[in-house]
């Protein structure tokens, strides 16, 4: 059977040796990601007319490097939102899809609040 040929039967499998699927030592274990450092995912309405807003504290970048993961944000959710006082300002209750965005990208979150 050549190696190419795709499968399309069980009967297919009866001719196929599985002797060398032994993993390979060789294979590069670094591929985690790093932890950058940890951020705190609050949820708020405070001082914004009843309207809710998701605030990510902790960052400990220069401010370009925040406006720069706020404006990622901003685009993979397609909402708006603003960064004050080193703080990221997301429009809406966007908590859950923003730890699990940050932490791809290799960010220790903690969920605060409500």
């Amino acid at each position: 059977m050549s190696e190419n040929r795709k499968l399309n039967a069980l009967a297919d499998l009866a001719n196929v040796k599985f002797d060398d699927l032994r993993p390979s030592f060789t294979s590069n274990i670094t591929d985690q990601k790093e932890i950058h450092q940890e951020l705190e995912c609050h949820f708020s309405k405070k001082g914004r007319a009843g309207k809710v807003a998701t605030v990510i504290k902790g960052y400990a970048g220069n401010n370009n490097e925040i406006r720069e993961l706020a404006k990622e944000l901003k685009k993979k959710l397609s909402v708006g939102g603003t960064v004050k006082n080193g703080q990221i300002i997301i429009q809406g209750n966007y908590r859950e899809k923003i730890i699990g965005i940050l932490s791809d990208m290799g960010f220790k979150l903690k969920r605060v609040g409500g």
